[in-house]
């Protein structure tokens, strides 16, 4: 008997025309915001069928935000760890210093053809801020950053370099005061300016269009990772691996392979202290289906629905709620979700360091410990590639206090 014909996973039908990935997606917002949205999709699909937005688009990931990036092999991490062959896709050497300014560009891009002159955006880690802030300068528009203020004391350096590019910051000392709440905040500002403003959604979340259009800007990773890879090696990878925090990086790494089925894949959450109540922030080991801003997906939330607190020692990992595409590859059994301890995290971080001379963000650093566990069990011939979403500098601080090395005074 012939085995039938696997279902494509990035077909045109995934998100269906109300934005939803099976059980996952959709558009749950107030009445104020439903024609904003049905505007933004409307303008996005125009714009990708113009050929004079694709070119700017390409001008400015090129010559402004420094694309292509390299997939550079790790050799030290690959000898010490003794098995894989180690890939590391360097997102950190883009303009900002994260992915992040993919989609920032992209969105402000939009923004500009539907006449808007201001931009929010919330952030967690602060690279999403930096982005939106650095795009905002470049084109002229005014910019309003909401970010819990939490995250503004542990990502203290991307406060300042916001306020350097010109945008207000804005402390959210509501709730546990992390992206959540920031997300919160964004979404009552955009329903009261919203002829004005565009909301630039740093993740591949919230209402529909924003997790097709936030996936679509950062699928150029994994465009770029198919072709580089295949020019390096003549074949493609065996496992891919990102964090996930809303998941746009992954998203955008995992997209342009999900129809190669010898490409194994996996997001890695943040585990926190451990998989305890509001000790983590990985929905897909402690989570259940519910709809938080605007989407539904899973959520880290107790038997009456109300949002459990969450904690991981990378503020843009530190979010109740997952990315909808990703809730359903998850059900689909197409990808795997695993999550790294901070402890884990931290490591990792260290030993990318000191033995590769790169310092990652401590998001990616969740994604690098997979690796560092998975590698050793893997055979000499077979190919990781990582993402390695953004750079450590915003975190270099925070670690330092953390594994006891003395600042200088």
């Amino acid at each position: 008997m012939t085995a039938p014909t696997p279902q494509p996973f990035a077909s045109p039908e995934i998100p269906d025309a109300q934005g939803r990935f099976g059980l996952f997606g959709g558009r749950y917002v107030p009445e104020t915001l439903w024609f904003p949205l049905q505007q933004l999709e409307e303008e996005y699909f125009r714009a990708q069928q113009d050929p004079e937005f694709q070119k700017e688009l390409s001008y400015y990931l090129r010559e402004f935000v420094g694309r292509p990036t390299r997939l550079y092999l790790a050799e030290r991490l690959t000898k010490e760890l003794g098995g894989a062959k180690i890939y590391l896709k360097r997102e950190d050497l883009l303009h900002t210093g994260a992915h992040k300014i993919n989609n920032a560009l992209g969105q402000a891009l939009i923004a500009k053809r539907m006449g808007k002159t201001r931009v929010i955006g919330e952030t967690g880690a602060g690279q999403h801020g930096v982005a939106t802030a650095t795009v905002a300068a470049m084109f002229g528009l005014q910019c309003v950053i909401y970010m819990g203020a939490v995250d503004c004391e542990r990502q203290a350096l991307n406060v300042y370099r916001m306020k350097m590019l010109g945008a207000e910051v804005v402390p959210v000392k509501a709730g546990q005061r992390t992206l959540k709440e920031a997300v919160n905040e964004a979404m009552r500002d955009w329903v009261t300016h919203v002829r004005s403003t565009h909301y630039i959604l740093g993740t591949a979340y919230g209402a529909h269009p924003y997790p097709l259009m936030v996936r679509n800007f950062h699928r150029i990773i994994g465009d770029e990772a198919r072709q580089q890879i295949l020019e390096k090696e003549g074949r493609l990878p065996d496992l891919l691996l990102a964090c996930v925090g809303g998941g746009s990086n992954a998203i955008g790494l995992f997209y342009p392979f999900l129809n190669d089925p010898s490409v194994r894949m996996c997001g890695v959450e943040a585990g926190g202290l451990g998989i305890l109540p509001e000790q983590h922030a990985a929905r897909f080991h402690g989570g259940s289906l519910g709809v938080l801003q605007g989407t539904r997906s899973y959520i880290l939330q107790d038997t009456f629905g109300q949002i459990q607190s969450t904690h991981s020692v990378s503020a843009g990992l530190d979010y109740a709620a997952v990315g909808p595409e990703h809730a359903w590859l998850h059900d689909q059994g197409r990808v795997e979700y695993a999550y790294a301890t901070d402890d884990k995290a931290l490591e990792a971080f260290m030993r990318l360091a000191r033995l590769e001379g790169i310092i990652p963000a401590l998001e990616s650093a969740h994604a690098v410990a997979e690796c560092i566990e998975r590698a050793p069990k893997m055979s000499k011939d077979e190919i990781i590639i990582v993402n390695l979403s953004g750079r450590g500098d915003k975190d270099v601080a925070q670690v330092a206090s953390k594994i006891g090395l003395q600042m200088p005074t």
